[in-house]
């Protein structure tokens, strides 16, 4: 009854062990990104890499700190003691953030990269406009505006990573000439746009019983809105616009990269990254259930297509494993039958193989452990060795009978 209860227990994690190509051996690391635009590598790792590394070395838990430095951009990565829960060491390191906050510029606020590995790339897409009515820009926008936000509510998702294209800004390109003539600060450009887009806060109003609430919208909608922006007053009263001190436009923003599809041109792709611990089989179907649904809201000629999808890998390597086993688990028992020649004596042996595989996801199972091409490939290996005990022990059981009978 214990061996028939713990076959069963078996099947059941061999049914719900998550699925995976390749076994995750990466460290328990946490990855803080912070941006600083315009700002050489070196004044990057000194105001922010080497203040945020400093910092996170006594953080407990901690084995090393790593930091990287780029061109207005800074990576440091918290790497912990095996066995350390993602989450946990997430929440440490954002305590000792806050501490280090007061250390860095003005406007830098570090963010946490996302609770993944480094193999949670599991299913990448693409963007493609078969009519040519949409440019980059317009394909951008509608990656980052719609299929970004649906696939991040996918369960197991961590990060839908846009690239490619163009993304699309507000660009003010002065004219230092008319800023000259008109004795006009750089600054107070800034100034005038950053505080002509928002909002003034009123009161509320009762007029006939009923009651009004008060407000002045000025958030920017378009280009004239842009336009109209006042940066000054001259002497006589007469306003200065933004366009006559300079040339405001809709463009892109600056990029350091591209992505092509089948050298047939550039396209938007997206980057699926699966959340930490998840089963990477049905997080890849569930993304893929959901591009399916979104299908038909796209605009017309605007296709998605899959330019790498794990789920093949794995369901290739499992399906491998398996023929493998099954037949490993045939030739191991039609071995046991003819040395033994006895099909009761047999049985107990030929049983002990799929009964000893299955107890094997077990711990597997509870200890987080994928089945891929590691763990599968090891069991593979075990096979022939799971079945010695039981040979000799029926085989000894023979001889013993065989005295009994000739002294009988």
């Amino acid at each position: 009854l214990l061996v028939v209860a713990g076959a069963a227990f078996g099947v059941y994690a061999i049914h719900n062990a998550p699925l995976d190509a390749i076994p995750d051996l990466s460290d328990v690391q946490v990855i803080v990104f912070t941006e600083w635009p315009g700002r050489s590598p070196d004044l990057v790792e000194d105001q922010i890499t080497y203040p945020i590394s400093s910092s996170l070395l006594s953080a407990p838990g901690v084995r090393f700190v790593r930091g990287q430095s780029f061109f207005g951009l800074s990576f440091v990565y918290a790497i912990f003691e095996d066995g350390t829960d993602i989450y946990w060491a997430r929440s440490r390191v954002l305590e000792y953030l806050a501490g280090v906050q007061g250390q860095l510029p003005d406007g830098v606020t570090p963010v946490l990269g996302p609770d993944a590995t480094g193999v949670g790339w599991v299913y990448e897409y693409a963007l493609v406009d078969r009519s040519g009515s949409l440019d980059l820009a317009e394909l951008r926008s509608l990656q980052d505006w719609s299929l970004r936000f649906a696939l991040e509510s996918v369960r197991g998702v961590a990060e839908v990573a846009s690239v490619g294209g163009f993304v699309r800004q507000y660009q003010v390109q002065l004219d230092p000439n008319r800023l000259r003539a008109l004795n006009i600060p750089i600054g107070d450009v800034l100034r005038a746009v950053r505080e002509s887009n928002d909002d003034a806060g009123g009161r509320s109003l009762e007029l006939a019983g009923h009651e009004y609430v008060i407000r002045g919208r000025g958030y920017i909608e378009d280009l004239n809105d842009l336009r109209r922006t006042v940066v000054r007053a001259t002497h006589g009263g007469t306003p200065i616009y933004l366009e006559d001190v300079a040339l405001v436009t809709l463009g892109p923003d600056m990029r350091r990269g591209l992505v092509e599809l089948d050298g047939k041109g550039e396209v938007v792709g997206g980057i699926v990254v699966m959340r930490y611990g998840e089963n990477a089989l049905r997080v890849i179907q569930a993304v893929k259930e959901r591009l399916a649904s979104m299908k038909a809201g796209l605009p017309a000629g605007v296709e998605i297509v899959p330019t790498y999808d794990r789920s093949e890998l794995i369901e290739g390597a499992i399906h491998t494993l398996r023929r493998t086993l099954l037949e490993e688990m045939a030739i191991v028992s039609l071995v046991i039958f003819v040395f033994l020649l006895h099909a009761r004596s047999a049985l107990i042996p030929i049983l002990t193989i799929p009964i000893g595989v299955a107890l094997a996801f077990v711990p597997m199972l509870y200890q987080g452990l994928t089945a891929n091409i590691m763990s599968l490939g090891g069991i593979a290996v075990a096979i022939g060795a799971m079945v010695d005990a039981a040979i000799i022990l029926v085989e000894n059981v023979h001889k013993r009978l065989e005295e009994w009978e000739a002294t009988g």
